[in-house]
């Protein structure tokens, strides 16, 4: 096949742990051929859409790990798959990019995740349509009815609705004393819806990373665990990864969200879980492949490149 990926910049990967590598190096193996192109290379063209694109050769030796070629302006649907692992922010750059990745898609091009979902599922808001898999979650930019969930369920997570990395995470008592600055700085005064969780004590265990592949879960998660008295179990807010094989309840979790997963198109995901509890849905850029890799002898990449080589399911 002939693969595209859109990605950050290529020099500027943690070469320990960036699974857009692990992907790249299973297609490499696989014998396909790569294109590279950056977001701000992709275009449209009398209504078709194209990228300045260079040819990609990786390899797993980490003093010399890629080379480029020269970019060209060609055809995004001149490639059989393209990877959108743009990392976010998601901002509007990001939502440009996937209306050019569609136009590619109506132009024959397999879109891995497709535009239109990567748009529609929010990583916070998606896990609200599960609402019997999460514990009480409140979102609103409104501070009386933020006040009043934290006052019924006294301890509480507070996030933004676009962060990553456990960026912008703060945990509220009902009694603290800073919950008006805190809504008021994550709402933007009140201009900005925010998410609001109960807490979930469990999340000393790990926050779990439980990745899915065309709606089948792999068979290890990773639990990412809160260290030196964090909060917050996200591996860039210091967490410690553990790989651990999925208990019958993550099973359990992971077979509600497929069907919804695979009719929207939606080939890799990462579904963030506490306990018992969805926190959230990645579907932009999922990571924890190589540190499950390493930690179990799998190559999850190679299971999504299987699945990618036996073609298009009807669904999407």
């Amino acid at each position: 096949m002939r693969v595209l990926v859109v990605m950050d910049p290529i020099e500027q990967v943690n070469l320990k742990k960036d699974s857009t590598m692990a992907m790249l190096w299973a297609a490499a193996r696989r014998g396909h051929q790569l294109g590279y192109v950056l977001q701000q290379d992709l275009y449209i063209d009398q209504g078709k859409a194209f990228g300045l694109i260079a040819p990609l050769a990786v390899f797993e030796n980490t003093e010399h790990y890629y080379t480029l070629g020269e970019k060209q302006a060609q055809s995004l649907a001149s490639f059989d798959v393209i990877l959108m692992r743009k990392d976010p922010p998601f901002d509007m750059n990001f939502v440009y990019s996937t209306y050019i990745l569609e136009q590619a898609e109506r132009e024959g091009a397999w879109v891995i995740n497709k535009s239109q979902s990567l748009r529609d599922c929010n990583e916070k808001l998606f896990a609200t349509q599960f609402p019997e898999l999460q514990v009480p979650t409140l979102v609103s930019s409104q501070q009386s009815l933020l006040r009043a969930f934290i006052d019924k369920h006294q301890d509480v997570i507070v996030k933004p609705l676009d962060g990553m990395g456990g960026m912008g995470i703060f945990r509220l008592f009902h009694d603290g004393p800073n919950i008006g600055s805190t809504l008021e700085m994550l709402s933007q005064n009140g201009q900005q819806p925010i998410m609001a969780q109960r807490y979930i004590p469990e999340i000393v265990d790990g926050d779990k990373r439980i990745l899915m592949i065309n709606g089948e879960p792999v068979p290890y998660c990773l639990a990412r665990i809160p260290q030196n008295g964090e909060v917050r179990g996200n591996l860039a807010a210091g967490g410690l990864g553990e790989a651990r094989p999925l208990t019958d309840k993550d099973r359990e979790i992971a077979s509600k969200v497929a069907p919804y997963l695979k009719e929207k198109g939606l080939v890799f995901v990462g579904l963030d879980v506490i306990g018992e509890y969805v926190t959230e849905i990645n579907v932009t850029s999922p990571t924890c492949i190589r540190e499950i890799d390493k930690q179990f002898g799998t190559s999850i990449a190679d299971d999504l490149f299987a699945v990618l080589e036996a073609g298009r399911p009807k669904t999407v």
